[in-house]
C-alpha cells in the first residue's frame, strides 16, 4: 500500500469484552478515509459532536466538510492535549456544549485524535442521554493499534488513572493512515510500544519484522507500518474475544500495572507509551525473578525497545512512590495486585499478589 492509495481494508473487531454482549463493529484501515466516517454515522445522526485536540484543527475541518456535504451539522469541540483531556471538568464542559447545541439520542460523537481523546469522547458518548452513537477516528499509531479495544471511556482523578470508566462500543473505527503524518515523530515512535506489546503477547513473528527493520517500523509512510497496524488490530481483537478476565481487556494490560503507576507519580508528564515500555521491561524482570521467563527473553524486551529509541529504565529513587501507587490503578481488581507476565513470547499469564521482595528486586533490575 502506498501513501497515495485510497484503498481500504475492512478489519472485523469485537466491540468490547464478551461480558457486554455487544456485536462486532467494522475497523477500516487505509488512506483518504474521511467519507467512511460519514457512512458509519448512519442516517439518523443530524448533529455530530467532533471532539479533537487543537493540533488536528486542519484534519477536523476536512472531516467537517465531508460530513456537512452529506447534510450533517457539525459541532467542533477542541479539547486539551493528551491525558489533560481526561478530566471531569473537561467532560462537564462537553456536556454543556452538547446541551447548548441540542444533541439528542439520535445524534452522534466522533473522536478525532489519539488515545486520550478517544477515552474522553467514548465516555462522553456513553453518558449523553443514556448513550449515543460513537465513531472513532484515531490519528496516532497508539490509537490505531487499539482500534479493537472496545470503546472504553475513561477519566483520571488525582488518586489514579482511569478510575472513572465505562465501555461504550463504537459504531466503527476509521484508521486513516494519512493522519500518521500529522503526529510528532516522538509520539509516533511511542505508539510502537503498543505494537511491541501486542507482538510479545500474541505473535513473536511480528516482533521479528520490527527487529529486522526498526527504521521502517518508525516510518509512518512505510508498508511495514500499514502491516503493523492491521496485524495488531487482528491480534488484539482475538485477545479480547478470548479473554476470561472478568470484563477487562485481559492480557492487553501487559506493562500497564507499573506503567500507570509511573504516569500517576509523574503527574502524567511522562508519555503513556514510555511508561508502558518501562512497564513491560519491569513485568519481564518480575516474571524472571518468579522463575517464569528466561533471561534471554528479558533481554529481547530491552533490545527491541531500545532499537526503537523507547525507554527501558527509571530512576532508582522513585521506587517508594511507585510501590505506593501500584494498588490505585484503575485495572487493579478486588484489592489484589495482579501483573500480566509472560512465560515466553506468545504465552501470557498472570502473576497474582507477588511478594514485596520480588517487586523490589525486579525494580532494581530496571533502575538507573
Amino acid at each position: 500500500m502506498t501513501p497515495s492509495s485510497s484503498t481500504t481494508r475492512p478489519v472485523t473487531a469485537p466491540a468490547a469484552p464478551q461480558e457486554t454482549g455487544t456485536a462486532p463493529y467494522p475497523v477500516i484501515v487505509g488512506h483518504g478515509l474521511a467519507a467512511h466516517v460519514d457512512r458509519l454515522l448512519g442516517e439518523h445522526a443530524v448533529k455530530v459532536a467532533l471532539v479533537h485536540p487543537p493540533a488536528l484543527a486542519a484534519a477536523a475541518r476536512h472531516v467537517t466538510g465531508e460530513l456537512e456535504r452529506h447534510g450533517r451539522h457539525v459541532v467542533p469541540l477542541p479539547v486539551p492535549v493528551g491525558e489533560h483531556a481526561k478530566d471531569a471538568g473537561v467532560l462537564v464542559y462537553l456536556w454543556t456544549c452538547l446541551a447548548q447545541a441540542g444533541l439528542t439520542r439520535s445524534d452522534a460523537v466522533v473522536a478525532l485524535g489519539g488515545g486520550a481523546t478517544a477515552d474522553l469522547a467514548s465516555l462522553l458518548a456513553a453518558t449523553w442521554q443514556g448513550g449515543i452513537r460513537l465513531v472513532l477516528a484515531p490519528s496516532t499509531l497508539l490509537g490505531m493499534v487499539g482500534a479493537a479495544d472496545g470503546g472504553r471511556g475513561a477519566l483520571n482523578i488525582p488518586q489514579g488513572k482511569n478510575l472513572v470508566a465505562a465501555h461504550h462500543a463504537p459504531a466503527g473505527v476509521v484508521c486513516d493512515l494519512d493522519l500518521l503524518r500529522t503526529v510528532p515523530r516522538a509520539d509516533h515512535v511511542g505508539g510502537l510500544a503498543e505494537v511491541v506489546k501486542t507482538a510479545l503477547l500474541a505473535d513473536p513473528a511480528l516482533l521479528d519484522l520490527i527487529e529486522a527493520d526498526p527504521a521502517a517500523a518508525t516510518d509512518p509512510d512505510s508498508d511495514l507500518t500499514a502491516h503493523l497496524v492491521e496485524r495488531s488490530i487482528h491480534l488484539r481483537a482475538t485477545l479480547i474475544a478470548t479473554s476470561d478476565d472478568h470484563g477487562t481487556r485481559g492480557f492487553l494490560d501487559y506493562g500497564h500495572t507499573l506503567g500507570h503507576a509511573l504516569e500517576h507519580t509523574q503527574g502524567y508528564r511522562i508519555r503513556h507509551s514510555h511508561a508502558v515500555s518501562i512497564g513491560m521491561v519491569y513485568a519481564a524482570e518480575l516474571a524472571h525473578q518468579a522463575g517464569r521467563l528466561a533471561d534471554h527473553h528479558v533481554a529481547r524486551h530491552r533490545d527491541v525497545l531500545r532499537a526503537l529509541a523507547l525507554p527501558t529504565t527509571h530512576p532508582r529513587h522513585a521506587w517508594e512512590r511507585l510501590n505506593a501507587s501500584l494498588t490505585t490503578d484503575g485495572d487493579t481488581r478486588a484489592r489484589r495486585l495482579s501483573f500480566v507476565v509472560l512465560d515466553a513470547p506468545g504465552h501470557p499469564g498472570l502473576l497474582e499478589n507477588p511478594a514485596a521482595e520480588l517487586l523490589h528486586a525486579a525494580y532494581l533490575r530496571v533502575a538507573s
